[in-house]
């Protein structure tokens, strides 16, 4: 084991020797071009191993900002390492807004963006497909800047770091808006599974939040996005689950969400579950998650409705999600609009890795993918031909490092990637 500690729920613990902190770029450049193995550590929100290396680890999180706007473009660029709540804010702060945020704000733009980290919306992208532009230090050390107009751009965007080690990261923007968050509580299954298109289509944003147990999700979550000056009016009642009058908590004895109620407010206090100031998820826990083809969400939640005795001891939450279909090569949604079932599990390893392959034959009918930086037990011959991209994306990343300073174990497991 190395001395660098564990990721930021403790479930995993980083086996390489070192963490740099390069101060410039020019630094970054000559670390990567004399260490044989190296790796960029983020924000560590991974509950698996793709982030660490045999070798060293660079951390750009602690870099300032260095946020740029182009107003003519509409677009902004910031260091790779930026929290995506401090980039929200700064964001907001000046008028404009991104097109969606994952559920904590703590996470990296680099991090989030390289393992298609996503938010919730049928007609929004993850949040990898805002990006418009990358700054990456390859593995011979040189400093590659590429925007859409390259013709393996679909590729550089989720990369799993395979690729090089991004310094900054340019974003699609627009106006900023205001959205307001309900949420409605005691959502049939039966009615779940007959309207889901319809409910998760009803609201800029929606998130289902489920036990398994019973005949009812136990609450849903609507973000409205508002028109300038307009409050927004939400029903006493939607698809017959009744709107809640008191806060709605996501980690038990913790006060952390963002405000609910149907109280208007900015999309960067609005769009993401937990707060920036506060204790994001209950934080002793590990995530896995998988992404199914949306048009196949009800036969696909039914599979594990059926398993569900067995997943709901160890479970805190389950979160479903929606997200658009893309064209980015290594992205869970590319090529079909998909459904992500989020599990949130209590910190019990020997039973998350009981019930991870239950999980994965129920959904594997469906060509499950699974979140690239939640914790699985898929390795390349499963995950292989669910990316028709994948060939050509080992021949980029062949091209881009081709001392294999990248690589890891991660790598190798997943990808088929020789270390």
């Amino acid at each position: 084991m190395g001395n660098v500690g564990t990721n930021w729920a403790g479930n995993y613990e980083f086996r390489a020797a070192e963490v740099r902190t390069p101060e410039s770029v020019q630094q970054l450049q000559e670390l990567v071009s004399t260490s044989p193995r190296i790796r960029a550590l983020g924000t560590r929100h991974s509950f698996n191993d793709l982030a660490d290396s045999a070798g060293t680890l660079v951390s750009l999180v602690d870099r300032e900002p260095e946020p740029r706007l182009d107003t003519e473009r509409m677009t902004v660029t910031v260091a790779a390492g930026t929290r995506y709540g401090v980039l929200a804010s700064w964001l907001n702060a000046r008028g404009f807004a991104l097109h969606n945020m994952g559920s904590l704000p703590h996470i990296s733009v680099a991090g989030a963006v390289a393992t298609g980290t996503h938010g919730s919306g049928n007609a929004l992208g993850s949040l990898a497909t805002a990006v418009s532009g990358l700054q990456v230090v390859t593995g011979e050390g040189h400093l590659l800047e590429v925007d859409r107009t390259h013709p393996q751009f679909a590729g550089m965007v989720v990369s799993l770091g395979a690729l090089g080690i991004v310094t900054r990261v340019t974003l699609d923007i627009q106006p900023t808006f205001n959205v307001r968050q309900d949420v409605y509580t005691d959502l049939l299954w039966d009615v779940a599974l007959a309207e889901f298109e319809a409910i998760t289509s009803s609201a800029y944003s929606v998130s289902l939040f489920t036990d398994w147990r019973g005949d009812s999700i136990q609450s849903a979550w609507f973000k409205t996005r508002l028109s300038a000056g307009e409050p927004g009016s939400m029903p006493p009642t939607m698809f017959g689950a009744t709107a809640s009058t008191t806060e709605t908590s996501l980690a038990e004895g913790e006060n952390n969400t963002t405000l609910q109620g149907g109280i208007p407010g900015p999309w960067s206090e609005r769009l993401p579950h937990f707060r920036l100031d506060s204790t994001p998820s209950n934080g002793d826990e590990i995530q896995t998650e998988y992404f199914v083809d949306r048009r196949q969400a009800p036969d696909a939640l039914a599979a594990v409705r059926a398993i569900g005795h067995s997943i709901t001891p160890h479970l805190l939450i389950t979160e479903l999600r929606t997200a658009a279909a893309d064209d980015l090569w290594l992205s869970q949604a590319t090529g079909r609009p998909s459904l992500a079932i989020h599990f949130t599990w209590k910190n019990e390893p020997e039973a998350v890795a009981r019930l991870a392959p239950q999980i994965q034959a129920a959904l594997a009918p469906f060509d499950a993918r699974p979140h690239w930086g939640k914790w699985n037990t898929m390795t390349a011959t499963d995950i292989a031909p669910l990316y028709p991209k994948l060939p050509e994306f080992v021949v980029l990343v062949e091209r881009m490092d081709p001392q294999h300073r990248f690589r890891n174990a991660y790598l190798e497991r997943v990808l088929g990637l020789a270390d």
